[in-house]
């Protein structure tokens, strides 16, 4: 009964809000990449094949994520020091200030998406929406 129009508003809400995530980072980092960066934030080095469970993807397409950071200058690749066949990857500064950067824009976008609502409703909102996810 209410599965169509849910399915609705959640597509127009993620429709907004990939738009506007594309246009915001532009041209300096994409939402994939800004996923990368904010997972690095929380671990300072991780190996490509960690990301894969978090990034629901291919490692053709990590590798090609990855290889297009290391040519911005958001992330390096670092061999470790005692097994060589390990490599690590680790965010600049520059991919830390574009992390920042990144979560700032999304965080205004929800909450001028929220403001539109009141404080009571919000927190009942993500209440629902936490019954939602299980």
């Amino acid at each position: 009964m209410y599965s169509n129009q849910f399915a609705k508003l959640w597509s127009k809400i993620s429709k907004d809000l990939k738009s506007h995530m594309e246009s915001e980072l532009a041209p300096a980092l994409t939402e994939g990449q800004l996923n990368v960066l904010e997972l690095l934030s929380t671990q300072d080095r991780m190996k490509p094949s960690d990301l894969l469970e978090f990034l629901n993807t291919t490692p053709a397409a990590v590798t090609t994520l990855l290889d297009r950071m290391e040519k911005n200058e958001l992330i390096v690749r670092q061999r470790d020091e005692n097994d060589r066949r390990i490599v690590w990857i680790i965010p600049t500064e520059k991919g830390k200030a574009e992390c920042e950067r990144g979560v700032a824009i999304r965080e205004a976008f929800i909450h001028s998406q929220l403001d539109r609502i009141s404080s009571h409703n919000q927190q009942l909102l993500l209440y629902l929406l936490g019954k939602v996810a299980g």
